[in-house]
C-alpha cells in the first residue's frame, strides 16, 4: 500500500461525493434531521425519553446511512468497470479500500460532529459522560457503517440489491443491540446472537456515556466496533479481484 495513491483514491472519491449534492447533502444532514424529529416526537412526553434514547440513536443513525451510501457507491464503482480499471493500474487493494475508508471516514466525522453539536447544543440532550468522547464513539459507529457497506457491495449485482441488505444486516442488528428491549432480557439465544454483533457494541458505548458508567467501558467497546470495521475491510479486499486479461 503506497500513501500517495491511498490518497489520491481518498481525494477522488471526495471529489465525486461534492458533485453529487443530494448525497453529500443526505449524508451530512440525514442524522440531524432524524435526531430533530425525535427530540420532537419526545418533546412533550414526561420522563426524559430523549435523554435515555438520544446517545443509542447516535449510534444508529450514522452507522446506517453510511452503511447505504458506501455500498451503494461501492457497487457502481464496481458494476461500471470503473474498479476493474483502477486494479488494472499500479493500485493494490489495501490502496483502495483504505482511501475509501479515509474519505468516507472524513464524511463520517463531519456527519457526526454536526449531528451531536445539534442534539447536544440545541435539542438538549443530556449525558453524564464527555461529549468529545460522545463524537468520537458516533465517527467509530459510522465508519463501521463504512466498512460493513464496502464489504457488501461484492455480493450485490444492482444498487437494489445492496440495498436489500439493509433488513439481512442492519435491522437484525437494530432489534438486537439493546434499544428496545436491555440486551441482558433478551432470551437466551438472542443474548448470544446479540453478543457477536458489532452495532450491539457500538448502543453499548453510548449507553455507557449517557449514563457514565466508566469511561474504560466505552473505550472496550470502542475497540470492538474498531475491530469490526477492520475485519469487514480486510473481507472487503478479499473481494477485489484483479483484472488478468
Amino acid at each position: 500500500m503506497t500513501p500517495r495513491i491511498t490518497l489520491a483514491v481518498a481525494a477522488r472519491v471526495l471529489t465525486q461525493l461534492r458533485r453529487d449534492h443530494r448525497t453529500l447533502v443526505m449524508l451530512l444532514l440525514l442524522p440531524c434531521l432524524l435526531m430533530s424529529l425525535l427530540w420532537w416526537m419526545f418533546d412533550e412526553l414526561p420522563g426524559n425519553t430523549f435523554d435515555r434514547t438520544g446517545p443509542a440513536l447516535l449510534a444508529l443513525f450514522p452507522f446506517v446511512v453510511m452503511f447505504l451510501v458506501t455500498s451503494v457507491t461501492t457497487l457502481r464503482e464496481r458494476s461500471s468497470g470503473t474498479l476493474e480499471r483502477l486494479l488494472a493500474m499500479p493500485l493494490g487493494k489495501g490502496d483502495f479500500l483504505v482511501g475509501y475508508a479515509l474519505a468516507f471516514g472524513l464524511v463520517a466525522a463531519v456527519q457526526s460532529v454536526l449531528a451531536v453539536s445539534l442534539s447536544v447544543g440545541v435539542l438538549g440532550l443530556d449525558i453524564a459522560g464527555e461529549v468529545w468522547l460522545l463524537t468520537v464513539v458516533a465517527v467509530g459507529d459510522a465508519i463501521l457503517g463504512t466498512a460493513l457497506g464496502l464489504f457488501v457491495s461484492a455480493f450485490a449485482q444492482t444498487e437494489f440489491q445492496a440495498v436489500q441488505f439493509m433488513p439481512l444486516l442492519v435491522i437484525p442488528q437494530i432489534l438486537l443491540c439493546g434499544l428496545f428491549v436491555p440486551r441482558a432480557l433478551l432470551p437466551g439465544v438472542l443474548e448470544a446472537i446479540s453478543d457477536v454483533l458489532p452495532l450491539s457494541y457500538a448502543v453499548d458505548a453510548m449507553q455507557h456515556l449517557a449514563a457514565e458508567t466508566g469511561t474504560s467501558e466505552v473505550w472496550g467497546d470502542l475497540g470492538v466496533v474498531a475491530g469490526f470495521a477492520l475485519a469487514g475491510l480486510a473481507l472487503g479486499a478479499a473481494t477485489l479481484r484483479r483484472r488478468t486479461d
